[in-house]
């Protein structure tokens, strides 16, 4: 599966931005001043910045089971 590309190789990717840019993109698309073009690629923008979310946190989801099942009775 291929990944998504972001911004600037540089920046470091942070799920708050991105969910930041995923709600601007909305409210922008919802405003209705947008050529449907735009609308069309800004929808695209925020689909790939919605999928980069998803496999983050699938990816601490992961981290997380991996962690409760190595907790045992002791580490209470």
């Amino acid at each position: 599966m291929a990944t998504a590309k972001r911004k600037s190789p540089a920046k470091e990717w942070n799920y708050e931005t991105t969910v930041s840019e995923i709600e601007s993109i909305l409210n922008l698309i919802e405003s209705g001043e947008m050529d449907l073009a735009d609308v069309f690629e800004q929808f695209s923008t925020a689909i790939a910045q919605l999928k980069e979310c998803e496999k983050f946190l699938g990816e601490r989801q992961q981290q997380v089971d991996l962690l409760i099942e190595t907790l045992t009775d002791e580490d209470f």
